[in-house]
């Protein structure tokens, strides 16, 4: 939006995005099950006619200028613009299991809107790992008769947490849970999950396991600008506005909830603020340059 209204925008791409383990992304009209890095080249097409730039790096630092930010990126190179928006996503925190990198965006999943209907009715778990595991193991129920909660390292549970996820058919197992099991795919893709192998040995038959990662939107360059962050991620208002003027925030690195159809969303609302602010300040400019002119 912002090339469209005629802005001069640089993207900095370190080409590593949240969802880039997942083989496919949902939920996003027109475009259900594309790859992540296809959604990526056609967003890159999307562009072209707008004369959006691209520089494929990372930005590792930031600093005021006179006019807005200077940021150096990992090569050394530097780029300065009036205004910057984070668009950095974050960082998932994955629990301390063997085969949980391997694993994730495959048989280790987060979001079941995005991946249930494509694991519905296996043999499904979701790991005790965040304040909200009971609530994501009763939502998960919704793809598949067969669910079971794993304890793992959640707090203990409330009698009503025990009766609202046995009426919901959800099986619960306690203790840790130490590895995720694979078996090599039938086909060339990568290891599927089998099962799960808790620490007492006891080995549980799991097709797809839900969890509820961590959420750490810290990179150098958020380091670096001083914005405020909450649980994780920077902080904003309902435009997009950080605590730091001039530099702006949408998608994961300021909400770890956002799916891809709204973290679009609020893009274009943020282009449409920042695009105002940029008129605000250019009509600024010009009135002081005519009342010096006046005065003189």
């Amino acid at each position: 939006m912002l090339g469209r209204s005629r802005r001069t925008v640089l993207v900095i791409d370190a080409g590593t995005p949240r969802n880039a383990p997942a083989d496919a992304a949902h939920g996003f009209v027109t475009r259900d099950g594309t790859p992540p890095r296809q959604l990526v080249a056609l967003a890159r097409e999307d562009l072209e006619p707008y004369g959006v730039s691209f520089l494929d790096g990372t930005a590792e630092g930031a600093s005021s200028t006179r006019d807005g930010w200077c940021v150096t990126l990992g090569h050394g190179s530097v780029v300065e613009g009036r205004h910057l928006v984070l668009a950095t996503g974050l960082r998932d925190v994955l629990p301390e299991l063997r085969g949980a990198r391997e694993g994730w965006g495959r048989g280790l999943l987060q979001c079941p809107y995005c991946h249930g209907w494509e694991v519905r009715d296996r043999a499904l778990g979701v790991l005790g790992f965040a304040p909200t595991s009971v609530y994501q193991a009763l939502l998960v129920r919704q793809w598949s008769d067969d669910v079971t909660f794993f304890a793992h390292s959640s707090r203990p549970l409330s009698d009503d947490d025990e009766r609202r996820l046995s009426t919901r058919g959800v099986r619960v197992v306690e203790g840790l849970v130490q590895e995720l099991i694979t078996v090599p795919d039938a086909g060339t893709g990568p290891a599927a999950l089998a099962g799960l192998l808790l620490d007492d040995g006891t080995e549980v038959p799991c097709e797809a396991l839900f969890c509820e990662p961590g959420a750490d939107a810290g990179l150098p360059v958020i380091d670096a600008l001083g914005c405020l962050r909450e649980d994780g991620c920077v902080v904003t208002d309902g435009s997009g506005r950080t605590s730091v003027d001039r530099v702006w925030a949408v998608g994961n690195a300021a909400d770890p909830a956002a799916q891809l159809l709204p973290a679009a969303g609020d893009a274009y609302r943020l282009a449409v603020a920042l695009n105002a602010r940029l008129v605000e300040e250019e009509c600024a400019t010009a009135l002081d340059a005519t009342s010096i002119g006046g005065r003189v």
